[in-house]
């Protein structure tokens, strides 16, 4: 009985030490003690463009918005979360909205109520 006390220990230490490596390689936080920063900010920059590029393919409206201004524009969006979102259609509707808050993207078109073909 007295392994089972240090077994949660240590796992308790493991996911300490986890999400610590997972929030720099996604949050921007402070590099872990023992790795390697430049390894750590060049995963964190595939990590970013793996999302833009997935976000891009379910929000191409988004993209073309951003047109050239893409790349800058995901990362600026990307620092401005504490932690990517739970997935990618929200991240690319997410994208979006960051976008049209800063003029980039202009409000999608209103479409007719389903019913309104029945109004004189």
């Amino acid at each position: 009985m007295t392994e089972e006390p240090a077994l949660e220990e240590a796992q308790r230490r493991l996911a300490e030490a986890q999400g610590r490596v997972v929030a720099a390689l996604v949050a921007g936080a402070a590099v872990p003690e023992g790795f390697d920063p430049e390894r750590m900010r060049v995963q964190a920059l595939s990590l970013v463009a793996k999302r833009r590029s997935v976000v891009a393919r379910l929000r191409p409206d988004a993209a073309a918005a951003a047109g050239p201004d893409l790349v800058a524009e995901f990362a600026a969006y990307a620092r401005s979360r504490s932690a990517p979102p739970p997935s990618y259609r929200t991240d690319a509707d997410d994208f979006a909205a960051w976008l049209r808050e800063r003029g980039r993207l202009p409000d999608p078109p209103r479409r007719p109520r389903w019913w309104s073909r029945f109004l004189p």
